[in-house]
């Protein structure tokens, strides 16, 4: 019998998108709480949703370890895990009455259960966990366990059902995130099977790539941000501590590429510029990608980006047009953008953009100001969304008397409009379609020159392309779009001076 088995919900195998790119990541948060149960000695076990065959594998891992507490520990460091997508929620409250059924006690802690307790606790999740939830877990299992007897009422970050309580929830005074991340222990590595990750990626590309994570949170406001684990709090590890991991992953699970799956890396150039320095001591080389913003790659940054081996920058970029820029409470400047891509280029970083289209107010014009940044610009790689308004943000406040019947995506790739947009769907999923088309043209073009590769037929396919968004531009105009109802003033920009804030 194992005291605690650890779980999240994110099948692989259930979001289209993701199996077709397939670039699974470790459930970096569940192994961090992982680690931290340990070194408060209790046993624990993972069950590892994202290259599990279905939930029958589950079933099995209930049977074979027979856990007192099942807990549903989501990855927050993943944004597919905050994208809150809807056959994740299904596939968690599926597991915890599976485990129910098996006389464990439920816990669950993640962003939907953050904003959304009472589904959870309808599946049969007796204890969740609000926000940041480290602490949380060790305290509650403390006193259920019976080691540290004390009232659940003084564990603080509980939702707890309560029929008397308002929204059938009672929750206990709020978690203050822990400032000095590098108090916890590293993720234990030990419960992953490194091998079929591995296998995974050197199948579908090669080599295979390794998260890690340097930042808890992000202090920037943008409106349409969801934040339910950290708020707009942020607590960044010490450069050494970082170069110290990725010492010891190289050493111990020999990836060939990581990712750093922080909101935003390197909030402080003079961050980034040690980091530099403690991997070079060290003689680390080793690719990686992070996402930041286009006004933090400064000199001093992108200097010490190269140096510590950065391979790929992913920017929110979002939109070409500074209208819908300030509008999102973005904070940047369209120059910004193609300064920060130029600068990157320069020092052989690739710049890929985050693109999001959809927000509300955009118009035909917008859309085609962020069209012609990408062809002057040249990013190495875009990605390319549509606004979701997630709860708790405050765009969710302005467009929330408008939303229809579906309030989430069904997974990664659905990208249909929550609201009426300017557009209507169909129209968004055509023009992903073509800036990616776009961006891949471009780039070969550039990188195989007069190699003998004719692009002038795929040229063509793409003008035509365009021609037939232009049409789409007007049989998919919505009758009322939504009119943004903004709800307060725009923010002030963080106080980026210290380690945390």
């Amino acid at each position: 019998m194992t005291e605690v088995l650890l779980a999240h919900s994110f099948f692989l195998k259930n979001d289209p998108k993701q199996v077709e790119k397939m670039r699974p990541y470790a459930p970096l948060a569940t192994l961090f709480a992982a680690a931290h149960l340990r070194q408060a000695g209790y046993e624990v076990a993972l069950f590892d949703a994202m290259p599990a065959t279905g939930e029958e594998a589950l079933a099995a891992a209930l049977d074979r370890h027979r856990p007192r507490f099942f807990v549903l520990y989501e990855d927050s460091f993943n944004f597919l895990s905050k994208m809150c997508l809807a056959h994740a929620r299904e596939a968690a409250c599926r597991m915890s009455r599976m485990a129910r059924d098996r006389g464990a006690t439920v816990l669950a802690a993640g962003s939907d259960l953050s904003d959304h307790p009472l589904p959870f606790f309808s599946a049969g999740v007796e204890f969740g966990l609000v926000g940041e939830a480290d602490h949380t877990l060790r305290e509650l299992l403390d006193a259920l366990s019976g080691r540290v007897p004390r009232p659940l009422t003084e564990i603080a970050g509980l939702a707890l059902p309560d029929e008397r309580a308002p929204g059938g929830v009672r929750r206990t005074a709020a978690r203050e995130p822990e400032r000095r991340p590098d108090v916890f222990p590293p993720p234990a590595w030990d419960l992953l099977d490194v091998e079929a990750y591995r296998a995974m990626w050197q199948k579908a590309h090669g080599y295979f790539s390794l998260n890690l994570v340097t930042t808890r949170g992000c202090p920037f406001h943008c409106n349409w941000c969801a934040k339910p684990i950290w708020g707009r709090r942020y607590a960044m590890r010490s450069p050494a501590s970082v170069a110290a991991e990725m010492e010891r992953v190289i050493r111990d699970l020999a990836p060939d590429h990581l990712w750093f799956a922080d909101d935003i890396f390197g909030l402080q150039p003079r961050w980034v510029a040690e980091l530099g320095r403690e991997v070079e001591a060290r003689g680390l080389r080793i690719p990686f990608t992070i996402q930041s913003r286009a006004d933090l790659m400064t000199p001093v940054a992108v200097d010490g980006l190269a140096r510590a081996g950065c391979a790929e920058v992913w920017l929110g970029a979002e939109s070409g047009s500074q209208k819908i820029l300030d509008a999102m409470d973005k904070g940047t400047r369209v120059e910004q953008i193609a300064e920060a891509t130029r600068r990157l280029q320069e020092a052989g970083i690739r710049a890929c953009w985050f693109l999001q289209f959809g927000y509300p107010g955009e118009t035909f014009d917008d859309v085609l100001a962020t069209v012609r940044l990408v062809r002057e610009h040249r990013p190495d790689d875009v990605g390319v969304s549509v606004s979701y308004p997630l709860p708790g943000t405050r765009f969710f406040a302005m467009v929330q008397a408008e939303l229809g019947e579906k309030t989430r995506w069904q997974d990664s790739n659905d990208l249909a409009m929550m609201f009426q947009g300017t557009y209507q769907t169909p129209f968004y999923r055509k023009l992903r379609q073509l800036l990616h088309r776009e961006v891949d043209l471009r780039n070969r073009q550039r990188r195989e020159g007069d190699d003998g590769w004719d692009p002038v037929a795929e040229l063509d396919a793409l003008a035509e392309g365009w021609l037939e968004l232009g049409r789409l531009e007007a049989t998919c105009r919505s009758a009322e779009p939504t009119a943004v109802h903004r709800s307060a003033e725009p923010l002030p920009p963080p106080d980026l001076s210290k380690a945390w804030n």
